[in-house]
């Protein structure tokens, strides 16, 4: 019982943080029509994680994983991803052509919704234990950063020139290629790192 409540404890702090740092994040953003963009699927995913929590609680790892998925994009969005301070230091410090935080935000896109979409089939479906389940959750990080990269393609169209700061491309021509290559080795290096925990974590809160 100690144990549940610290969790939800800290569930819930992260919550608050998380909201915090979307107001912050919101304050004299790079563009304003960008950090709409950005931040949107935090926007709606706070409330929805909050309603669901009661009837459908997620593990720890998952919580924290979609927090630090979430400072990721609320960074981002505040600055652009072509113009995030940190992503110009790396680039400095080993003398890059470009920002590559957007590198980062793509990794995570495929490292974090892997364990999402593992604990939703491990959960709801016949999958537990299957060895189709790593498969079919590299397959969605895959499809799910293909269909990102036709939101950013729509995007563009709507918007024209003004959509530039939501694509950084920074000019390399290979840049959708890119993003989807890295959403997939996300996916693949999660599932090998979290798998065993996220397994623990899973039998306790089925249990």
């Amino acid at each position: 019982m100690t144990g549940d409540v610290q969790q939800n404890r800290e569930v819930y702090i992260l919550f608050g943080i998380a909201a915090v740092l979307l107001v912050v994040s919101g304050i004299g953003p790079t563009d304003r029509a960008t950090w709409w963009l950005e931040v949107a699927p935090v926007v709606v995913g706070i409330p929805l994680l909050l309603w669901l929590r009661p009837r459908f609680p997620f593990t720890s790892l998952l919580y924290r994983l979609l927090f630090i998925h979430a400072c990721i994009v609320m960074l981002g969005g505040h600055y652009t991803y072509a113009q995030v301070p940190l992503g110009d230091w790396v680039r400095d410090w080993f003398d890059l052509t470009r920002n590559n935080y957007d590198r980062l935000g793509h990794l995570a896109q495929g490292f974090i919704p892997a364990i999402l979409m593992r604990e939703l089939l491990w959960r709801t479906s016949p999958l537990r234990g299957s060895r189709w389940l790593p498969f079919l959750v590299v397959c969605f990080c895959l499809a799910f950063s293909a269909v990102f990269e036709m939101i950013e393609w729509w995007v563009a169209l709507i918007m024209g020139g003004s959509a530039d700061a939501f694509l950084a491309l920074q000019g390399d021509q290979w840049d959708t290629q890119w993003d989807m290559f890295l959403a997939g080795c996300g996916a693949i290096i999660s599932l090998l790192l979290l798998s065993r925990l996220h397994d623990r974590q899973l039998a306790r809160i089925t249990a």
